[in-house]
């Protein structure tokens, strides 16, 4: 589970969107979170010694065995995240990204926050940006496969997905490797499914997953805050999901507006070069 933290550039885990700057070719997310449950009091920290729950590691293991499954699916996430000024203080913003996916190289992004609008298209050979209120777009080559296009944009363009690692867990041994501390905090409710809440810990991110019990263990809600900041920005997103959804191959294909004007995508070596 990565996430690309946009104030200083460190990776780690799940990659959770704030917002897209096309003409600067980002896109800014903000990172996991923990907390103690009332019936298990915090002792101090010098007493604590770190725990990794093999619990809750297989969680995560059949999570992402059941969502390399998924071939097609609709996802909305409501999100949350804290963004803080120069002067330290702490905003918070409401959004939502509508996702629409068929594997293996089929992927539509609806993102809306209370500050801007971003579509992305991707339809196996194409990646399109688009910020409709501004009446702009970019498009550029993309790789074969929706995992291969989530690695590729970060890595060519800076440009990390909302949720991204919902299309490569289980692929990398190395987000495993990261994790710290997990423990199982358990049963819960969200928005009527019952679900089992997870903690992890990770260098400078702590992170709550809630799993959904069952034969479908979907991730059903995320908490997670930046504890490498000092005022530990935190993000949360709340996931509905839609196995029964059919996309139509009208999603994945991006028709400019008359009036909307194509502009370049730089790339991460070119922002490089200019500093």
């Amino acid at each position: 589970m990565r996430h690309q933290n946009p104030t200083n550039g460190r990776s780690v885990p799940w990659r959770s969107a704030a917002c897209i700057g096309i003409a600067a070719a980002s896109l800014s997310v903000l990172g996991p979170a923990w907390a103690q449950t009332a019936a298990q009091p915090a002792t101090p920290a010098a007493a604590q010694a770190p725990v990794k729950d093999p619990k809750a590691i297989a969680a995560l293991g059949s999570m992402s065995t059941y969502l390399r499954s998924l071939k097609q699916f609709a996802l909305r996430a409501d999100t949350t995240t804290d963004e803080v000024l120069l002067t330290g203080q702490k905003l918070q913003f409401n959004g939502n990204a509508n996702y629409q996916f068929v594997a293996p190289n089929r992927l539509r992004l609806d993102l809306r926050t209370d500050r801007m609008h971003r579509d992305i298209v991707y339809d196996g050979k194409t990646l399109t940006m688009a910020a409709p209120r501004r009446k702009l777009y970019a498009s550029v080559p993309a790789p074969a496969t929706a995992a291969d296009l989530v690695t590729t944009a970060e890595r060519e363009y800076g440009l990390s997905f909302p949720l991204a690692d919902l299309f490569l867990w289980g692929n990398d041994q190395s987000a495993l490797d990261a994790i710290k501390e997990a423990q199982y905090i358990g049963p819960a409710r969200i928005a009527g499914q019952a679900c089992d809440q997870y903690a992890f810990r990770q260098d400078g991110v702590d992170w709550q997953l809630w799993i959904r019990q069952g034969a479908q263990p979907l991730p059903c809600k995320m908490v997670i805050t930046t504890t490498g900041e000092p005022e530990q920005p935190q993000f949360s997103a709340q996931l509905t999901w839609n196995l029964a959804a059919r996309p139509a191959a009208s999603a994945f294909k991006y028709t400019p507006p008359a009036d909307a004007r194509r502009i370049q995508m730089t790339r991460v070596s070119e922002l490089a070069a200019t500093k």
